[in-house]
């Protein structure tokens, strides 16, 4: 589970957010019992998390964010910053060699029956700043150190001579990076194998995920974390479509186990089943209803409302955090689904037992309810006008705000809370 996550210079976000799924200490989140999971040692965490704020304000950067991260994992050869994801106002100088603009994660995990996990991480247009990876078996315990790699010297030999590049125009230079590395309880032959892979070359992939390949337990625990139950989701088009683009093996396995039709049916409760088309699921799957009569009626998911459609494909999503302790970040889930579907889903989320997470962004503000969130779940995202940077808080941070008298929506309607276009 998420416990905390912080990022740094990353699109349209410059200075560092905090984000927390972190239960609140006080008395309050007893009116809450289902909000939250408490772990083997105690430790309370949020099962979910919205985030509200205006179009183009940076909702969906901050999901992107993860994925970004995630990409580090996934594929090695990328560990690097990439402008197109460096903050503008960030970027003094076209030339690598002269903008030294570091971006930054952290991640602080709760995994069952495993521990409690600290991992950060720092790049820069050349590779890995720093990176480090701390253990505790217990909340009550201190962190320790599984990896610290920092590094020491830099060489980059430009291989236009110092020509000018234009900004159109990539980077042609050597770089030779050294690193001090410290991997306490390593097996000593499988530093040394670490240290010679890194060894007068340009470092490929990061460190924790070569000591997963080398069989370093906590390494393969977070690799494994990132790559598999973090689930960030963000796309352009509509949510059903960019599944069936994807079209992967793991959602027909999901759709065809017997819990998925009772999550779908949230959205319409006369349908009673559906015959899947394992070809193309998402378009022409068969969809059944029965009317109050007893007679039923089929169609195509094709044919049927757009909401239905986005809906078959976002229960996939929900399945995963339920049933399979997924931690999903879902971008504008309910750009078509009403408001009561909505809150149905979060109250199925919440009524059941799981440590699986779903953390959403919207612009639907009849989420501002503090009669089923804490202060805690409820986060804005605010673009200044200027800069164009975006700043990301939570309600929490609002100690004026008070659970029996504040109305929400009305405070954020009139920009009292920010996160609206007309700030």
């Amino acid at each position: 589970m998420l416990i905390n996550y912080k990022f740094e210079n990353i699109a349209s976000f410059k200075e560092i957010v905090e984000f927390s799924m972190s239960a609140p200490k006080t008395k309050v989140k007893k009116r809450f019992p289902d909000n939250y999971t408490i772990t083997e040692d105690g430790t309370e965490i949020l099962k979910t998390a919205v985030v509200v704020g205006e179009n183009a304000g940076g909702k969906s950067n901050f999901v992107r964010s993860l994925r970004y991260l995630q990409t580090f994992f996934e594929k090695p050869e990328s560990t690097k910053a990439y402008k197109n994801m460096v903050n503008v106002n960030n970027i003094v100088h076209s030339c690598p060699k002269e903008s030294n603009s570091k971006q930054l994660f952290e991640l602080e995990l709760f995994i069952h029956e495993k521990g409690y996990y600290l991992y950060h991480l720092e790049i820069d247009f050349f590779g890995i700043v720093t990176e480090s990876l701390q253990f505790k078996n217990t909340n009550k315990q201190k962190y320790k150190s599984v990896l610290s790699a920092i590094r020491k010297n830099q060489t980059v030999i430009c291989q236009k001579d110092g020509a000018t590049c234009s900004q159109k125009d990539s980077c042609k230079s050597d770089v030779t990076i050294e690193y001090t590395l410290k991997i306490p309880g390593f097996n000593p032959q499988m530093q040394a194998l670490l240290k010679k892979g890194i060894r007068n070359q340009n470092p490929v992939g990061l460190f924790i995920t070569k000591m997963a390949i080398l069989g370093n337990e906590h390494a393969v625990c977070l690799t494994e974390w990132v790559k598999d139950s973090l689930c960030p989701e963000t796309n352009d088009i509509n949510y059903d479509f960019y599944k069936s683009l994807k079209k992967e093996d793991d959602d027909l396995r999901i759709i065809n186990d017997p819990r998925f039709l009772n999550i779908f049916k949230m959205v319409d409760y006369s349908i009673i089943g559906f015959e899947l088309d394992e070809e193309k699921p998402f378009t022409k799957t068969l969809i059944t209803r029965k009317k109050k009569d007893g007679t039923t009626f089929s169609r195509q998911l094709v044919d049927d409302s757009s909401g239905v459609r986005e809906f078959f494909a976002w229960a996939i999503q929900i399945f995963k955090v339920v049933y399979e302790n997924k931690v999903i970040l879902a971008d504008e889930m309910d750009r078509v689904l009403n408001p009561i579907l909505s809150d149905r889903i979060l109250s199925f989320i919440s009524g059941k037992k799981h440590m699986g997470q779903f953390i959403f962004t919207t612009h639907n503000v009849l989420h501002l309810d503090l009669k089923n969130n804490m202060k805690e779940q409820i986060y804005f995202v605010t673009k200044n006008n200027e800069t164009l940077d975006s700043e990301m808080y939570s309600l929490a941070d609002f100690p004026e705000i008070r659970y029996e008298t504040t109305k929400i929506y009305e405070f954020y309607m009139k920009g009292i809370l920010g996160g609206t276009a007309f700030e």
